[in-house]
């Protein structure tokens, strides 16, 4: 049980901070909120990975952070449908901008915060 309450509480957080930060940032023809929040999002999870390869007793960190914190903030649903929205509006090559960047530097993000934090 406790277990579900950290991913809970952490998942809480995190869709409370996604939404806040896409009130912040207006939807123009790109939806730059979400390609922000699943980059930074990409970034702290590379982060948290690494952390708890070097401290595997730190269970709370996957439970609260990762799965619940990155899980409830990043925003690949969002994504998607984003992406199903450009493509509807004939947008084309930003759709495929979108998603190519989106997928390339979250990779990248991950990438760079778990070489960082390792």
């Amino acid at each position: 049980m406790k277990s579900i309450l950290l991913v809970a509480f952490g998942g809480a957080i995190g869709s409370c901070i996604r939404y806040l930060l896409n009130k912040l940032m207006l939807w123009n023809s790109f939806p730059l909120s979400t390609w922000i929040i699943n980059i930074s999002g990409s970034f702290l999870i590379g982060i948290l990975f690494a952390y708890t390869l070097k401290n595997p007793e730190s269970k709370w960190i996957n439970l609260f952070l990762m799965t619940g914190l990155c899980g409830g903030f990043t925003t690949f649903s969002t994504f998607s449908l984003e992406t199903l929205r450009l493509l509807q509006n004939h947008q084309y090559q930003l759709a495929i901008f979108y998603m190519l960047s989106s997928v390339i530097v979250a990779l990248a993000a991950t990438f760079l915060g778990f070489v960082i934090a390792k």
